[in-house]
């Protein structure tokens, strides 16, 4: 057997562990959040009270309810809820530049950002909305088995050092979700956020950064090399250029939370050594406000 074969029969059986142990954690996650109000709910056919109405034109009267009337001069009909389930499309960064940790007790991009989202699918899931990916490979469904497929989708990995957001497939007037740390090329980004508004489409942005990241503790000799290998820089004083790069990265940030404004999108910025708790909730409150 060649050592090819060896090498990916050994990465196969790596993303098939992780997948059932990033579910068990987002489900445990996904635990700590109370669930709100979601979907669209307006009168309809339905088994829910949704409110009483006064009795109009064109009503019959099979649909009076008469308890409620008996109570003063009017008569009153019973409307029962309809709630439509919505489909919400993810995006989830794959890119090499994600598997970047700073310390060994920090979780990487990568991870945090799949615990992250698999956590709000879930909770999608169980307030019946309909949750797939972005593109054509998960179309949204709703039920148990796609959460199977969700953390079995994000389980692997591009060997790209930056991923571009897919945004095809999104349906119309649905939500969506991306999770990146967004410093590759920001144009894809400016046209997937583009397409998806053109299509009444409403979502949120997600920044995951490692705090190394922010900080840019180097000093002296350094070699900065990407995860993927494929961009290599060396320099004798570090220190010199922390300066250009934070400057560099607080302009990346106020330029995707512009775009995410001008496109009706909601954006936040998610550092992996703090609570993934406090990501989620943001999340599952800005999904409540971008709903309508």
């Amino acid at each position: 057997m060649s050592a090819d074969i060896l090498t990916l029969r050994r990465q196969a059986q790596e993303e098939a562990s992780a997948f059932p142990a990033l579910l068990a954690r987002a489900e445990q996650l996904a635990g700590t959040v109370l669930l709100g109000e979601h979907g669209r709910r307006r009168a309809g056919m339905g088994d829910d009270f949704w409110q009483y109405r006064p009795l109009r034109a064109g009503d019959s009267y099979r649909q009076i309810d008469w308890r409620r009337s008996a109570k003063g001069d009017d008569q009153f009909v019973r409307e029962r809820e309809w709630q439509i389930a919505q489909s919400v499309q993810v995006w989830v960064d794959n890119g090499a530049s994600m598997r970047f940790s700073g310390d060994k007790n920090t979780p990487s991009k990568a991870d945090r950002a799949r615990l992250i989202t698999l956590a709000a699918c879930i909770l999608l899931l169980r307030a019946g909305e309909r949750v797939g990916l972005t593109g054509w490979s998960l179309p949204p469904r709703s039920g148990n088995v796609q959460v199977l497929r969700l953390a079995e989708m994000f389980s692997s990995d591009d060997e790209a050092d930056y991923a571009e957001p897919e945004a095809r497939g999104i349906i119309p007037h649905s939500r969506a979700l991306f999770v990146s740390d967004f410093l590759g090329d920001i144009t894809a980004v400016e046209n997937a956020l583009t397409k998806a508004a053109d299509r009444g489409v409403r979502g949120l942005l997600l920044m995951v950064l490692d705090p190394m990241e922010e900080s840019f503790p180097f000093e002296g000799r350094t070699i900065f090399e990407s995860v993927g290998g494929s961009l290599a820089h060396e320099t004798l004083k570090a220190g010199d250029l922390r300066e250009r790069y934070v400057a560099r990265l607080t302009e990346r940030k106020a330029r995707l939370n512009d775009l995410c404004r001008l496109t009706g999108w909601q954006f936040n910025v998610h550092h992996t050594n703090t609570s993934a708790q406090s990501a989620l909730l943001w999340l599952w409150r800005a999904m409540d406000g971008s709903h309508g």
